[in-house]
This record gives C-alpha cells, structure tokens and sequence, in this order.
C-alpha cells in the first residue's frame, strides 16, 4: 500500500484513515461542514448510534477565528473534502477523554506522548 499524503490529486478513498492520522499526529484537517470551510483539530473518533464522529476544536471557519474555543461534535458522514492538513495542535484542557459519552466507544483518541508533542 504506498503512503500518500496532501494529494490533492487523489483523494483518501476513506476519510476516516485521514482523520484517525490527524487525531495520532495531532494535525489539523480541512473540511467543508454544512457548505463552511473550517479547519479543525480533531482530538477524538468515536462510534454512537452506529455512527463515526469526531469531536475537535475549530481552529478556523470560512477563514476567521471562532468567537470562542469550544470542542464540536462532527458527524463525519457530514463532513466532505476532508484534507490532512501540516498544521500541528495541542491537546485543549477543555477535551475530556474520560467524559461518559466516550465510553465503549473510542477509535482514536489524542495522546499526551503522542508525536505532536515530542515535535
């Protein structure tokens, strides 16, 4: 399997392993959400109601700062153009792993030793 990454040209044929990448490398992605480009920093992918979601923080929306950090839940079957993008983060107090919502179920989560914070 070769490891494509950034290519514009050919989109991952699953947006998952792009966001399961951001979440282990703690970098950014770029997705339109209803119609708005937004740059997120996804911390967490998780299962609910057989769906997959990502909570993160939005870093940027149709390229302005948010009024206030918050951490959004994102169905990803809603998000499209999903682009890993070479915009590292840190892991935002306001994200809490342990939170009842998550439990049982947890694909990826951020990691404090994680590659981002050895860089």
């Amino acid at each position: 399997m070769d490891n494509v990454q950034d290519n514009a040209d050919s989109p991952p044929a699953n947006p998952a392993m792009t966001l399961f990448e951001a979440v282990v490398r703690q970098r950014c992605v770029s997705v339109t959400y209803n119609r708005k480009r937004m740059i997120l920093a996804p911390h967490i992918v998780y299962t609910r109601n057989a769906g997959m979601y990502i909570d993160a923080i939005t870093v940027s929306l149709e390229g302005m700062l948010p009024r206030e950090v918050k951490l959004g839940t994102f169905k990803v079957d809603g998000l499209s153009e999903i682009k890993l993008i070479e915009r590292p983060f840190e892991i935002n107090p306001i994200f809490e792993p342990e939170a009842m919502k998550y439990e049982n179920a947890i694909l990826m989560k951020v990691e404090p030793n994680s590659e981002a914070a050895a860089a």
